[in-house]
């Protein structure tokens, strides 16, 4: 069963950064295509940030965090991290990351808290 594990979450400011980290414990982690999800309680989950393991263009955003939140990857890592900038109240969530296709999805880790809050 893979496992993921996600980091970096914490207290922060708006107009504040922020850098998520998620591991993944799967061989050839490079074929999966990955993203990061929030949820806040009460609400469903939502994707926010996605990362294709290949193909053109590689990422797509969620249009509220478009130009502030970047995805990238370290396939030799088994890795996949946001960046957050300019950071929002309503950016307040747990983040979790996992494959992209909905449909085959692995188990859920415990996710990261981001609380922006002055």
């Amino acid at each position: 069963q893979v496992q993921v594990v996600e980091s970096g979450g914490g207290l922060v400011q708006p107009g504040g950064s922020l850098n998520l980290s998620c591991t993944a414990s799967v061989s050839d982690f490079r074929i999966y295509a990955m993203a990061w999800y929030r949820q806040v309680p009460g609400q469903q989950r939502e994707a926010v940030a996605t990362i294709y393991a290949t193909g053109d263009p590689k990422t797509k955003y969620e249009d509220s965090v478009k130009g502030r939140f970047t995805i990238s990857r370290d396939n030799a890592k088994n890795t996949v991290f946001l960046h957050m900038n300019s950071l929002k109240v309503e950016d307040t969530a747990v983040y979790y990351c996992n494959r992209a296709i909905l449909s085959n999805l692995w188990s859920w880790g415990q996710g990261t808290q981001v609380i922006v809050s002055s």
